[in-house]
């Protein structure tokens, strides 16, 4: 059979298929009489090239198997092409910044201070913020302390608390939690050296011991120190104690099933080190003890009382044209937070070289591992990086703060203060830090204590009309719910969205009248998130309600409104 025709060869021929139409009217013109008028016009002759390539193609088209060459004659003919092209003109890719990466609140600033100056469309913010009715109510302080006698204790708890003051404050707080749950007595917690904060600080140099014993004693048992009979059994030697190595953030319940057996052993155990050693969800019973330790019975020194009262007393009387309100800002400027942000500001030689040297010496190697990769820009984006004191000011004067308010500064050394303060003295002239407020000689006893220096500050922030935190940390969630104690459940404090001010301060071309409406309405985010009630995994530290604190009545909403 014809491999091409299905049909047997013999007594049969099958009839010619037609003839194949002509490809094109030009070739139909061509096969015409020379002299008809459709002749068509003879192409000019053809160069060696294009005869090349259309003998070139021809093979193609009639042997297919060519085609498995097509990638080697792409490569022949890109490097012919490459060999006759000229590359002297190289395009120029220009690199965009993705919004919000790049420090420019410098100018941002200078665009807009003429207006910021001039503007008088609204009153202070002082005088009428947190007028708006809380949609969270009101709440009171409800902390009941015990009116019975304490059983038989099942042993002494040691324990080591470290880090800065507030972290200090979380172990002490938590350590009188599980003293009182397992019925043990608590010996007063020593306070660890840290080689950063560098304070040798006592617990009584910080907090008033007597008072935190007698606060604590119908609900856990507080002793100075364990009875000599029993540190005999260990040589009376803190280290031969039995040592807990407690995972951070464990169960009430692991110190029940673990930690209370072998005090029942042992009659003395030791918990080092102690911060973040106990969950933030627990049951009511070791809420309410957190709460009594950290809001009735830790009290400041009576040195440290004293001092901070009075500056008090004085930065209310610097806002007497503002009924005596000020408000106060939690800065966290200083070269070590600036160096560990990785964030880059002005991004000068000189920042550049003190951030290096800064890292080094406060974390050795940690910025430099093989394979670690730092991205500025990303940092500032996601709200990560400081504010700076510029960006600082800005934000409030948007805010409707005028240049007549009082500020009250809490911070270390900043960097390179001379320079990036001077704007923030600009727009607030009425600036105040606890060395302008205090003589020397009145810090002389907390100069070299970066602990107690940081309780003063706690302190007048503590009793501001208005409280701005700019960075995060224990300090700040310390004194938003222990100003929600204080204030009606209502935090009173500013927290902006440091990711939108990323992009608003990115922004050189944004009119004065835009930047203020935005902020107006981060301050009033803020104020609607001043009351907030506890979640699970919430610390009672930063929300006091429900668990240290009760709803008022409406008989006492309608006084405390009338009131503010």
């Amino acid at each position: 059979m014809h491999p091409y025709n299905r049909l047997p060869i013999s007594g049969y021929s099958p009839p010619s298929p037609p003839q194949s139409p002509l490809r094109s009217p030009r070739l139909r013109h061509q096969r015409s009489s020379k002299t008809g008028r459709f002749s068509p016009v003879q192409p000019p002759g053809r160069t060696f090239t294009q005869r090349f390539a259309v003998a070139f193609l021809s093979v193609l088209l009639r042997r297919q198997g060519v085609f498995l060459f097509a990638p080697l004659i792409y490569v022949f003919g890109m490097l012919l092409y490459m060999g006759t092209a000229s590359f002297d003109v190289v395009p120029i890719i220009k690199h965009r910044h993705a919004p919000g990466s790049v420090y420019r609140s410098p100018q941002v600033y200078a665009k807009l201070r003429v207006d910021m100056d001039s503007d008088n469309s609204s009153a202070d913010a002082i005088s009428t913020i947190w007028k708006s009715l809380y949609k969270g109510g009101h709440w009171k302080p409800c902390v009941n302390k015990s009116s019975k006698g304490l059983p038989e204790s099942n042993g002494y708890i040691y324990v080591e608390a470290n880090g800065g003051l507030n972290q200090q404050r979380t172990s002490v707080c938590n350590a009188v939690a599980v003293a009182g749950y397992l019925n043990a007595t608590l010996v007063i917690p020593n306070f660890h050296y840290h080689s950063i904060w560098r304070d040798p600080s006592k617990f009584r140099d910080i907090y008033d011991e007597e008072y935190f014993i007698d606060a604590l004693k119908n609900d856990v048992q507080v002793v100075d120190k364990i009875p000599e009979y029993l540190m005999e059994r260990f040589g009376s030697n803190m280290t031969n104690v039995h040592n807990f190595r407690i995972k951070a953030w464990s169960s009430i319940m692991y110190y029940r099933d673990v930690v209370l057996p072998k005090l029942l052993e042992e009659k003395v155990i030791r918990i080092s080190p102690f911060a973040n050693r106990l969950s933030f969800d627990a049951p009511p019973a070791v809420q309410r003890l957190r709460c009594l330790a950290n809001y009735e019975a830790l009290r400041f020194s009576s040195p440290i009382m004293t001092i901070g009262e009075s500056l008090v007393e004085r930065m209310r009387k610097r806002s007497a044209i503002n009924g005596g309100k000020y408000v106060s800002i939690h800065l966290r400027f200083e070269e070590d937070m600036v160096a560990f942000s990785c964030c880059v500001f002005d991004g000068g030689k000189q920042e550049r070289n003190d951030m290096i040297a800064a890292r080094e010496r406060g974390w050795k190697g940690k910025f430099t591992k093989p394979g670690r990769v730092i991205r500025p820009g990303a940092i500032r984006i996601n709200g990560k990086c400081p504010l700076t004191p510029l960006e600082v000011g800005l934000m409030l004067r948007g805010m409707g703060f005028t240049k007549n308010t009082s500020i009250f500064l809490a911070s270390g050394k900043i960097y390179n203060a001379e320079k990036t303060m001077a704007p923030l003295l600009e727009m607030f002239p009425n600036l105040h830090t606890k060395e302008t407020l205090a003589s020397e000689e009145e810090l002389a006893p907390f100069k070299n204590f970066s602990s107690r220096m940081a309780a003063i500050d706690y302190t007048v922030c503590l009793h501001s009309e208005v409280f701005v935190t700019t960075q995060g940390g224990n300090f700040p969630h310390f004194l938003l719910g222990h100003r929600r104690y204080l204030y009606g459940g209502h935090s009173k404090t500013i927290k902006p969205d440091k990711r939108k001010l990323a992009l608003l301060f990115d922004n050189p071309n944004i009119g004065w009248k835009s930047l203020k409406r935005q902020l107006l309405n981060m301050r009033s985010h803020s104020d609607s998130k001043g009351v907030e009630l506890k979640r699970p995994s919430d610390s009672i530290y930063s929300f006091p309600c429900p668990d240290c604190m009760c709803r008022a009545n409406r008989t006492e909403d309608s006084r405390l409104l009338s009131a503010a």
